[in-house]
């Protein structure tokens, strides 16, 4: 620990590419660790006007297989079956994950499923796995939705202290698609800006890895475009 605290300095901003490349460098473990970013936002989390929620897409994925499970009727349930998603189904899909079933990692449902639904809510609301027209779960478009999903989308909410916590791949990643990961999510937080929210909006962004320190990084390039 005291070699890896020698080779970053806590009070430097490191560009990007150069944090990546530390956290490569001071890896100690055997196992391919994830990348992490922690957005400190300039929002008042217990206005509801401001939170910040969302998905992006990440164009290099976050290297893991997701697991689609689609609920939906008709002709949509149709589409549901050609778009890849692992299970798909309608009411007895909904009965099945009511008795505990919960082997997907993200549920997909069109409109009128939310009402059969919204009776989970304390099952998969605290889990993270309650469909949201805001990340864009819920919806018509099931093949689009599905594929977005299975190329590298992810979701994001800032917890009570304002920060997006948000993986952006693997540390096996090439640094250049790690740094397009990380722009990609950066350019869908920076336009969901709240109206409400004063100030400086992106306060400060650190990039760690599961098991590595966190390096703050300096983004002013990125938002100064915006």
């Amino acid at each position: 620990m005291a070699e890896v605290e020698k080779k970053i300095d806590k009070n430097k901003l490191y560009k990007l590419e150069e944090a990546i490349e530390l956290l490569k460098e001071v890896k100690k473990t055997k196992f391919d660790e994830s990348v992490e970013i922690h957005i400190n936002l300039g929002i008042d989390p217990k206005q509801s006007t401001q939170i910040v929620r969302g998905a992006a897409v990440l164009p290099h994925g976050i290297g893991k297989q997701v697991r689609v499970c689609v609920l939906a009727k008709g002709e949509k349930l149709k589409e549901a079956e050609k778009s890849g998603a692992e299970y798909y189904g309608a009411e007895e899909l909904i009965e099945k994950i009511s008795k505990g079933w919960l082997e997907f990692d993200v549920l997909v449902a069109t409109p009128d499923m939310m009402k059969d639904l919204a009776k989970l809510g304390k099952l998969l609301g605290p889990k993270g796995l309650m469909p949201n027209p805001k990340t864009g779960t819920v919806t018509t478009e099931i093949i689009k939705t599905v594929e977005e999903i299975k190329k590298g989308r992810v979701e994001f909410r800032n917890d009570e202290y304002g920060i997006v916590h948000c993986c952006v791949g693997k540390l096996s990643f090439p640094t250049e698609k790690l740094v397009e990961n990380i722009k990609a999510l950066l350019d869908t937080i920076l336009k969901l800006k709240p109206a409400q929210a004063k100030g400086e909006y992106i306060k400060s962004v650190y990039l760690s890895s599961s098991m590595g320190p966190g390096i703050k990084i300096d983004v002013s390039d990125l938002v100064k475009r915006k």
